[in-house]
């Protein structure tokens, strides 16, 4: 059984930075590309970020380049999202999900982490 786990949400003032984890379990991680999603209330999901399996190729939505990086340590079976200079705009609830190579998420999205960027 696929199990995804986020963590590392919070409540932080804008300009500021947060790391959100997602620990992958039930499938071999590693084999497969990785994805950040988000959704604030009210708007669908959106791609934020995508590792592939060995971390060789990164790729970002367009309102995140720049200040946003995707990480991946296989080892721990964990795929990570660096966040800085975050903007209001930021806030949403991230979720992360294992994607095939034929483009298919194979995870059921979980709880996700929320984030909340406000002074």
């Amino acid at each position: 059984q696929v199990q995804l786990v986020e963590s590392g949400g919070a409540l932080v003032q804008p300009g500021g930075s947060l790391r959100l984890s997602c620990a992958g379990s039930g499938f071999a991680f590693s084999m497969y590309a990785m994805t950040w999603y988000r959704q604030a209330p009210g708007k669908q999901r959106e791609l934020v970020a995508v590792i592939t399996s060995a971390g060789g190729f990164t790729n970002y939505a367009d309102s995140v380049k720049g200040r946003f990086t995707i990480s991946r340590d296989n080892a721990k079976n964990t795929v990570y999202l660096q966040m800085n200079s975050l903007k209001p705009e930021d806030s949403a609830v991230y979720y992360c999900n294992a994607r095939s190579v034929g483009g298919a998420l194979i995870g059921s999205w979980g709880q996700g982490t929320q984030v909340t960027v406000s002074s």
